[in-house]
């Protein structure tokens, strides 16, 4: 999996699948990794992330992301659904068009809601949305 190594977003989440995957995929920037892979031009790995398997197949952008989920996660169906089911294959492209344009926040919100270690996440999540309910619960209460 190759990926930008200056973005933060990306480091975090990547960080978080080498976790899922351990030694069965093996990540590095691109900013590193382009060297190895002469044929392909650097443009297109600071375009999107690259999942080059051994047996020299690409994915590109979240089909990239998907497939590494493929290699020992309980996520594996995201593959098979971006494959098959159009609906999710559009939104999954328009969604990780927007998370390019909105990395530098979504990092953020990430750490927000997941705390700042990814290698253990944390469902800081469920906090926000329990206080949340209960601020509602006060409103209507009251």
């Amino acid at each position: 999996m190759i990926w930008d190594g200056q973005c933060a977003f990306c480091a975090y989440w990547i960080a978080h699948w080498q976790e899922l995957t351990k030694d069965k995929v093996n990540y590095q920037a691109y900013q590193q990794a382009a060297e190895d892979f002469p044929d392909i031009n650097k443009r297109h790995f600071m375009l999107a992330s690259r999942l080059i398997e051994c047996d020299g197949q690409i994915y590109s952008g979240p089909r990239s992301a998907y497939r590494t989920f493929t290699y020992g996660t309980k996520w594996r169906f995201l593959d098979r659904w971006y494959e098959t089911k159009p609906w999710f294959k559009s939104l999954s492209n328009n969604m990780y068009s927007w998370v390019t344009k909105n990395r530098g926040k979504l990092y953020k919100l990430s750490k927000l809601l997941f705390g700042s270690n990814p290698r253990n996440l944390k469902p800081f999540w469920a906090v926000y949305l329990l206080l949340f309910l209960l601020f509602l619960y006060y409103l209507v209460v009251i």
